[in-house]
């Protein structure tokens, strides 16, 4: 080929990797060759700069039926109901799309949930901007971003009709060039009815179904592969076009599909489209295949073999049936009016092997290109800002009345309900607990009445300080919000979004939060069950801060035993679990008032996070908590200041802990009780610290010297991110 060099740049591919493909091949490869290389050695596919720092992750319990390395995680949650559920990210086309950019992000991650035989039943989703209430021009573009993303969220989980239940939404100028889009989705089916992503059986029929393929997110892999610049705005062909209403009967045909014995295999067409699902299905069983490409349906003239395995349109599958069956397969697909096609078959040669009317156009072996993907060892260092940023002053002139009235009224604090409100979060009529309940969201599992507790949670700023105990951290906060609803934690998925890894301090950053959520997994036993890399968060030299979403998903198994966060009687005792140090590195405080992220983050210790998720257990067990909440961003003050918006009382609660109100110390939690008697004696045998610190009352948040009226109060956090977000409408 002419201008090789030229062709392998436009592939993020290196001369190196040129010579390690022509090994391979053992002769010179073609346009399509190179392309389904440069898919599948791309690092969203491939993880090669990530891939030695996720091995060692804790993946394994009884609970857990199918770790890392499917379509999604699988836990078992009793009586022959299993839970899968996966978090992916979505960032990249989001900025440069954020319609369907997010649209996209939910669509593909649902594929990844009923392609494992589940139903979706409950959709979260953790979005991350620059700070929306600034008046310039980033403040501007970042509201116009994510009005975008919660419509496209919203659009496509409504048509879907799979409840969006929760989420988080944060702010901070580092994602200014790179916002953050993760979505999480979990769904239900029989323990012993999981399919997987697998070709296998030689012989056996390889069938497309769905939508026809277009050009849309063509290159979409290797996009997000890279970081931003200015001409970032040219890539909007590379950004995937959903359609809910063609993936809702995707959904209903496949889920006929699984209750017949048709199929060997299931796997989405996600990013690198037909490449990444024919590989991947092969190269589980170390098969072979063999693909007819003018087979496949088209909805554009004139497509190319390239375009067709590279292309990313939306709602696509790809089976391994077996043989014979091929035409029932097809009576269900044809009845929900979607395209079907058997474009191959299995075969037992090792080898993908591409045909174009007739004539043989690429022959790959499939172990090579999945097995010899590059895996770097990139430098890392331990970056320099971090030694501007160890010490703090926390002193300030302001009062904590004048204090608290700053940090209630912050953007990361209010109520979000113009986002969650735009998401259909009751039907399927399960929802316990959807969007502003505070701490994790609830939904009933109707096959064993139980419910599942899920949470999505990363404090960045906390990670930006210290990778390793943040992302540790992240994992506790996300636990101790299933546990204050009564859930038992059981195991999590993550998406780890970080900034350039060709820049060796994110390399460093990278590598600490994977050390941290190995730690705390393991001290936690919430293993990990599935997740996403998302590198190259960067626009013009600007990384992210250190972002692991980390989503946990805990089982109540007692549907009349779930708490909320609303305050419940007038006079019933509240008690402040755990012990609260003077720590304000990465604090909002220390944001709201010095404008600094900075210091030394919260001690990190399992043991005592631990104690307190079984205290609240067993509480809960005794029906002695009336209502809970997890204590985190703005500290006590904040988090009683929301279970008095949420509800139809104050507290009169005193403290003595003077500024340590807004302190962020982790473990701790608290809850408002009734028989004081019965949960002290519980308390005392706990092992953790607890202490009374004030009651509910009927009008009024009082919090030592702060006082404020509770319809002030309820006025300040339910309309004030609606005036921010609507500011330019």
């Amino acid at each position: 080929m002419e201008n090789i060099e030229e062709i392998l740049a436009s592939h993020k591919l290196s001369l190196e990797d040129y010579a390690h493909i022509k090994d391979i091949l053992k002769r010179e490869p073609n346009l399509v060759e190179i392309g389904i290389f440069s898919a599948m050695w791309s690092e969203h596919c491939s993880y090669k700069s990530s891939k030695k720092y996720l091995n060692g992750f804790p993946t394994k319990a009884p609970w857990v039926i199918q770790g890392p390395g499917e379509n999604a995680g699988v836990i078992d949650i009793g009586d022959g109901v299993a839970a899968v559920f996966k978090m992916e990210s979505h960032n990249h086309p989001s900025f440069i799309e954020p319609y369907q950019g997010a649209a996209t992000g939910v669509g593909g991650i649902l594929r990844d949930i009923f392609t494992m035989g589940a139903r979706p039943v409950a959709n979260l989703n953790a979005i991350r901007f620059a700070d929306i209430s600034r008046d310039d021009k980033v403040g501007e573009k970042h509201r116009y971003l994510l009005r975008g993303v919660v419509d496209g969220i919203g659009g496509y989980g409504n048509c879907m009709g799979i409840p969006t239940i929760g989420g988080e939404t944060t702010f901070e100028d580092c994602y200014e060039g790179n916002i953050l889009v993760n979505a999480f989705s979990l769904g239900i089916a029989k323990s012993d009815e999981i399919f997987y992503g697998k070709a296998e059986g030689i012989g056996n029929p390889v069938i497309y179904v769905g939508s026809k393929t277009g050009r849309d997110g063509l290159g979409g892999a290797v996009m997000s592969s890279d970081s931003f610049t200015e001409e970032s705005k040219k890539l909007r062909p590379t950004v995937q076009v959903g359609d809910p209403f063609t993936e809702k009967l995707l959904l209903e045909a496949c889920l006929e599909l699984f209750k017949c014995d048709y199929i060997v295999g299931i796997q989405d067409m996600g990013a690198a489209g037909l490449t990444s699902s024919s590989f991947e299905m092969a190269g589980r069983s170390g098969s072979g295949m063999v693909m007819h490409l003018d087979r496949v349906p088209m909805r554009e003239e004139g497509m190319t073999p390239y375009e067709l395995m590279l292309s990313e349109s939306q709602e696509r599958m790809l089976i391994c049936a077996k043989k014979g069956y091929e035409d029932k397969i097809i009576e269900i697909f044809e009845k929900y009016e979607l395209d079907i096609a058997v474009i191959g078959e299995v075969t037992n040669t090792g080898d993908m092997e591409l045909f174009w009317k007739g004539e043989k156009i690429a022959n790959v072996p499939v172990d090579p290109v999945s097995e010899e993907a590059p895996i770097l060892d990139r430098p890392i260092k331990k970056p320099e800002y971090l030694k501007d940023i160890k010490n703090i002053n926390i002193d300030s002139k302001l009062s904590n009345p004048e204090i608290f009235e700053k940090l209630v009224s912050n953007i990361e604090v209010v109520d979000k309900a113009w986002i969650y409100e735009q998401y259909d979060s009751m039907v399927q009529t399960n929802t316990n607990q959807a969007g502003g309940a505070l701490d994790a969201s609830v939904i009933r599992i109707k096959e064993n009445n139980k419910a599942l507790a899920m949470s999505s949670d990363c404090n960045t700023r906390f990670c930006y300080i210290n990778p390793k105990k943040g992302s540790a951290s992240a994992v506790m906060e996300s636990g101790r919000n299933v546990a204050v609803k009564g859930g038992r934690p059981l195991a999590i998925t993550d998406c780890l979004n970080f900034g350039n890894p060709e820049n060796p301090e994110v390399m460093w950053q990278f590598a600490k939060s994977c050390d941290g959520i190995k730690e705390a997994c393991g001290n936690l036993t919430t293993p990990v069950v599935s997740g996403n890399v998302s590198l190259y968060n960067e626009t013009n030299g600007v990384s992210i801060y250190p972002t692991p979403s980390i989503a946990m998903v805990g089982v109540i198994d007692d549907t009349e035993k779930i708490i909320n966060s609303k305050l419940k009687k007038e006079g019933n005792s509240l008690y402040l679990i755990g012990k609260t140090r003077s720590e304000f590195g990465g604090s909002l405080y220390l944001k709201v008032i010095h404008n600094r992220v900075a210091g030394k983050i919260p001690k990190v210790k399992f043991k005592r996070e631990l104690k307190l998720w079984k205290l609240l257990e067993e509480a809960n067990k005794d029906c002695l908590i009336e209502s809970a909440k997890d204590v985190n961003v703005g500290g006590v003050a904040i988090a009683l200041a929301k279970m008095c918006a949420i509800s139809e009382f104050g507290v009169k609660v005193k403290t003595n802990l003077d500024k340590n109100i807004f302190s962020e110390s982790l473990s701790r939690a608290i809850i408002e009780v009734e028989d004081d008697k019965a949960f002290k004696k519980l308390a005392k045998s706990s092992g953790i610290e607890f202490i009374k610190i004030g009651e509910v009352q009927k009008d009024n948040l009082e919090i030592d010297d702060i006082k404020m009226d509770l319809s002030k109060l309820k006025d300040i956090y339910f309309n004030t991110f609606k005036k921010i977000i609507e500011r330019d409408l």
